[in-house]
């Protein structure tokens, strides 16, 4: 199970901008300064474990392996190649953004695990990569909710959950974020071009009331801590059943995470700071998040390379 506050460290790596305007909020998270690699790691194996518990296990990897033993250079998520790991980061980032700062509601959102066991090419690479070093490719991505953080009532049952959507850009750049949220450019039919409009406010727009994040939340749940978690675990029943669910109110979250745009300017956003846009019509209370890095390349290579004592 995920276990580990963020680091305090946060507040001198970020600088906060925070706007909530009724169901609407907005958070711009800046670098003010480089952040040691060792500050996130407790962060980041903890956000891990339960994935590499499972992945480990399906392909006869001890843990934690000596240097020696067979398949040690195959550990998750060490293992993985740089593109993978970048958008892992962006989703760990997702949740210790979530834990660190109010969102819109303020509500006290608990992370009981990270949904990433799901991510079903890491399972695939990490068990070929353990019996063959030269099975090294870049991955499919995980499909489903990025992410899944919970409010608890005071019995322990899901009240309202946060579902995220989380993205990491080398460069988050206007076009870059703009494709992000409307999908590519395409044929427009008449000899121009046009946005395909499949992009993130699309997919959020046609998410079912009970996305099947919630069902991989409660299996891992069941697996992991059932008598602690019975009555979250209870109330998610309730909520997936087919017939005559109960609703479990939602929240969404876009988290759009990369370096800086050679142009970008201290302060300013790439989304809206004030009123969801016209293009959202989910109609939950909607949280955006943009943080906006400094040759964050590095620090995501040391922070991989290092977990569980790599490095």
């Amino acid at each position: 199970m995920h276990t580990c506050p963020p680091p305090d460290a946060i507040a001198a790596w970020l600088k906060e901008t925070n706007r909530v305007n009724g169901d609407y909020g907005h958070l711009l998270l800046e670098q003010l300064s480089p952040i040691d690699p060792a500050e996130l790691r407790p962060y980041f194996e903890s956000a891990h474990l339960d994935a590499r518990e499972v992945f480990h296990g399906d392909a006869g990897l001890d843990l934690h392996p000596d240097a020696g033993a067979p398949g040690a250079h195959a550990q998750y998520p060490a293992c993985l190649p740089p593109t993978a790991r970048r958008g892992l980061f962006g989703e760990v980032l997702c949740g210790l953004v979530t834990q660190q700062y109010q969102f819109v509601g303020d509500e006290d959102w608990a992370i009981p695990v990270f949904l990433f066991r799901y991510h079903a090419d890491a399972r695939k690479y990490v068990f070929a990569l353990a019996r063959d070093p030269a099975r090294q490719r870049q991955l499919h991505g995980r499909h489903g909710n990025d992410f899944i953080a919970v409010c608890l009532d005071g019995d322990g049952a899901v009240v309202r959950f946060l579902a995220g959507e989380a993205k990491w850009r080398k460069a988050l750049t206007p076009g870059e974020v703009e494709t992000l949220m409307h999908g590519e450019w395409v044929d427009d039919g008449a000899g121009g071009k046009k946005r395909s409009g499949l992009g993130i406010w699309y997919g959020l727009n046609r998410e079912l009331a009970a996305p099947d994040g919630l069902r991989q939340l409660q299996s891992i749940l069941k697996e992991r801590d059932a008598d602690r978690f019975a009555a979250a675990i209870l109330s998610l029943d309730r909520a997936l059943i087919l017939r005559a669910p109960v609703v479990i109110p939602r929240t969404d979250l876009v988290m759009l995470s990369g370096n800086a745009a050679k142009k970008h300017t201290a302060g300013t956003s790439l989304l809206p700071t004030n009123a969801a846009p016209a293009d959202y019509t989910a109609g939950n209370p909607l949280q955006v998040v943009e943080v906006i890095l400094k040759d964050a390349d590095g620090l995501i290579d040391q922070l991989y390379d290092s977990l569980w004592g790599g490095i």
